[in-house]
């Protein structure tokens, strides 16, 4: 294990290392999703959005966070939600199950690349969301993961979903997002119905 290095070259050198890792694990993700026009890897394109919502919200934005945002659903599609019961508690179980995968793949790619132990501790920290709603980083963690799911999914989350369930489930991603990532949210490119309903989730 190595310390966390003082050289300005070495520390970007460790940072590209270990986001190229994170890409790779990610770039194997058997399903895809079209975004702005393009279609990728899911959670390759999921991680760059959240990346990019994070960079937005919080420019001076700590390495683990940045870190934690790249990796947040690492290798996702190893656990299928199939595999539970179709119960509130199959899906806690499964949310749970998810959150521990990510969080050892993550620890281990940084430990490869050499992160010392207190970068790994953080950026499991922010990736189980520990401090939510005292921790402004992990704040800004919980918007990013609400602006890329309501970019990607919410269109066809509506599509699929009786309406009373779409609102339920919109007034709940709203009220764990800060005020500045709820104005993001009016700025998203969506079609017309999804803008109105996060407007009107807004307003209520």
């Amino acid at each position: 294990m190595t310390s966390r290095p003082e050289s300005p070259d070495e520390a970007t050198r460790l940072f590209e290392t270990a986001l190229a890792a994170i890409d790779a694990a990610n770039a194997d993700d058997p399903h895809t999703l079209e975004v702005r026009g393009e279609r990728r890897p899911k959670e390759l394109a999921h991680a760059e959005l959240v990346t990019e919502w994070v960079r937005r919200l919080r420019p001076d934005a700590s390495e683990a966070l940045r870190l934690a945002a790249r990796a947040h659903h690492v290798r996702r599609w190893e656990i299928s939600r199939e595999g539970y019961p179709q119960d509130r508690s199959g899906y806690l179980r499964w949310r749970k199950d998810l959150q521990e995968l990510h969080a050892k793949i993550t620890a281990g790619i940084l430990r490869q690349a050499g992160y010392a132990e207190p970068v790994v501790e953080r950026v499991e920290n922010i990736l189980w969301k520990r401090g939510l709603g005292r921790d402004a980083e992990v704040q800004t963690f919980e918007d990013a993961l609400c602006l890329t799911f309501l970019e990607t999914q919410l269109a066809a989350f509506s599509d699929q979903t009786p309406e009373a369930r779409v609102r339920t489930v919109l007034a709940k991603t709203v009220d764990r997002m800060s005020a500045p990532a709820r104005r993001l949210a009016l700025e998203l490119s969506l079609p017309d119905d999804a803008r109105a309903l996060i407007a009107e989730s807004l307003e209520s």
